[in-house]
């Protein structure tokens, strides 16, 4: 899932290495904090917000099929 993501992010964004995802489970969620370089934070946000609402349906999507827990995407400034 955590790769699913950074592979994402990392298509979108001018500075791909900069890339960080961490990952923090309970018992019913699953919280992945995205973290990229400031001039690239509207570029995964992207207008409107289509671009970061489009990632949550996808990473929600695929952690429904593999584990059932509740997926939420947190950008770090």
């Amino acid at each position: 899932m955590k790769d699913l993501l950074v592979t994402i992010v990392k298509a979108i964004v001018d500075s791909p290495d900069e890339v960080k995802v961490n990952v923090v489970e309970s018992d019913t969620t699953r919280i992945f904090e995205l973290t990229v370089v400031k001039d690239d934070l509207g570029k995964v946000i992207g207008k409107r917000g289509k671009n970061v609402g489009a990632i949550r349906v996808l990473i929600s999507a695929a952690n429904a099929k593999e584990g059932g827990k509740r997926a939420i995407l947190e950008i770090i400034e």
